[in-house]
Order: structure tokens, then C-alpha cells, then sequence
């Protein structure tokens, strides 16, 4: 072993404790109290769509018997439920909050230049609150995710002849859907998670860029082929375990393989993130300016 390694083993893991500091302070500051309601609400909205949903399907409604579908056709409904609702809409708003506040906030409370005062490379300060945004986002999306999808098959507990909720999570490929679905909501996080960090860092107002992303997004499925790999979304629902309807506007393309879609996601967001870091490490404060 060379001299240099002991010296380098040191380096890494003062690094990964200092990062660890950061996560925890971060954490503690953002994600708990009054300033965190308007995330745990809208991540909690689609849980109460689906449990109204659960219900009018499980006991009916003013009278009416209950319809109680096949397991298959509610995975097919799930699917589009979570790519309409939960993918473009409550996955990319709370990861627009989290992530985009984590150094904007603290450029408009004037409070950044105290972490620049400490003995922390900047790289790893993006790495701490990159963290706690990954966690904090992960469980509470992860939560939306599990919730959702347990509350919306019910109904199969009043079915006869399509399979009840146990077995269909025992036996039916309800497990392996949920894990598919969990997979996907955390690279989601990932994916949107690195454009707000980067976003928050470029631009004063990441309000405007949020709005132009929200469209782009938004329309992917009437892009062509080459435009729509340039999204979070065009990955998200190729990696969904059953595919969601792309809908008789849509443009064809080829869903890409998960084991291109995976790395490729996370190559984007790993580049994204080292561009923040950069911007981060060159950033001189300027107050008076923002």
C-alpha cells in the first residue's frame, strides 16, 4: 500500500462525515414543521383520490351495489393513475419544492455565506443536501406510492371470481408491481431531484425554468422519438411494470430498455449534479444582487 493511501482514506472519510453533518442539519431545518405542510400535502393528495376511489368501488354509492373489477383491469387503471397523476404532476411538484429551495432559500434568507465560512468543501456540502432532499423526497413519495397502491385493490377484498387481496399480492404479481412502482417514483426523485438542485443554482427565479420543464414534460408524448429521451418522464413510464396508454395523439418511439433507461437516468442526473457542484464551487456572494 503507498504512503498516499492512509492519507486518502482519511480525506474520503472526513468528506463522508461531513456530508453526513449536512444531510442531518438539512433535514431537521426543511422537512419538519410548518415550512414542510405544503410537501406532505401534496403528497398526500392522490392517497385521498385513491381511497375515494377504493371506496365507491368496495361499498358503492347512494345505494348503488359496489363494481368490483378484475385485478387486472385494476392494475391497468393504477398505471395510468400513476402516470398521469403521480409521475407529472405530484413527483415533479414536491421535488420542485425540495430541491429547488435547498441552496435558493438560502441565498434569499442570506444565510449561505455561513456554510462558506466552514472548513466544508463545496462539493461535499452539495453532496449533504442532495442527500437530505434524496431522503426526504424518497420517503414521503415512497410513502404516496405505497399507499396508493395498497389502498386502490380494495376492492378485490369484495370480489368473486377475480382473486382476493391477498393472493393477488401473494401469487398475483401485486408484490412485484408495487416494487416496480417503488423503483420507479425513487428514480423519478433522482431524475427531477438533480434538474431543481441544478436549477436552483443557475437562475434567480427557478420558477420560469420549473414552468418551461412542467411543459416539456408535459407534452412529451407528442414529441418525436429523439426529443422525447430528452425527459424524465419518457423514462419513468418505460420503467413502469405495466405500461401506461400513450394515448391516439400520442407519437410512436420505442420504449427504451430498462437496462438503458436506468444508467442513462442516472448518468443525466449524476452530470447535473456535478454541474452544480461546479457552479457551486465557483459561486461568489453577492446579496445585493439577488
Amino acid at each position: 500500500m503507498s504512503a498516499a493511501a492512509p492519507e486518502r482514506e482519511a480525506r474520503w472519510g472526513l468528506w463522508s462525515r461531513q456530508a453526513l453533518a449536512v444531510a442531518r442539519l438539512e433535514i431537521g431545518r426543511n422537512f419538519f414543521g410548518l415550512r414542510a405542510l405544503g410537501l406532505y400535502l401534496i403528497a398526500a393528495f392522490p392517497v385521498g383520490l385513491v381511497l375515494i376511489y377504493a371506496w365507491v368501488r368496495t361499498f358503492g354509492i347512494f345505494g348503488a351495489p359496489p363494481e368490483v373489477p378484475a385485478a387486472g383491469t385494476l392494475s391497468q387503471e393504477y398505471s395510468v393513475f400513476f402516470s398521469g397523476l403521480v409521475c407529472r404532476l405530484v413527483i415533479f411538484f414536491v421535488c420542485l419544492l425540495v430541491f429547488t429551495r435547498l441552496f435558493r432559500a438560502e441565498i434569499q434568507q442570506r444565510s449561505l455565506h455561513y456554510y462558506f465560512l466552514t472548513p466544508v468543501r463545496r462539493e461535499v456540502l452539495v453532496a449533504g443536501k442532495l442527500g437530505a432532499g434524496l431522503v426526504a423526497a424518497g420517503l414521503v413519495l415512497g410513502g404516496t406510492t405505497l399507499l396508493s397502491f395498497l389502498v386502490h385493490f380494495l376492492p378485490l377484498t369484495q370480489g368473486a371470481g377475480s382473486g382476493d387481496y391477498g393472493s393477488f399480492f401473494a401469487a398475483g404479481g401485486g408484490l412485484g408491481q408495487l416494487a416496480g412502482y417503488l423503483g420507479v417514483t425513487l428514480l423519478g426523485v433522482v431524475g427531477y431531484g438533480a434538474v431543481f438542485l441544478a436549477s436552483g443554482l443557475f437562475f434567480r427565479n427557478p420558477i420560469l425554468p420549473a414552468l418551461a420543464v412542467f411543459v416539456w414534460e408535459g407534452l412529451n408524448f407528442l414529441l418525436p422519438p429523439l426529443l422525447k429521451r430528452l425527459s424524465v418522464i419518457f423514462y419513468l413510464q418505460a420503467l413502469q411494470p405495466v405500461p401506461p396508454p400513450e394515448g391516439a395523439l400520442a407519437l410512436l418511439s420505442e420504449a427504451p430498455s430498462p437496462w438503458l433507461a436506468v444508467p442513462g437516468l442516472l448518468l443525466v442526473a449524476a452530470l447535473l449534479v456535478a454541474l452544480s457542484a461546479w457552479r457551486l464551487r465557483t459561486m461568489e456572494i453577492r446579496y445585493g444582487e439577488e
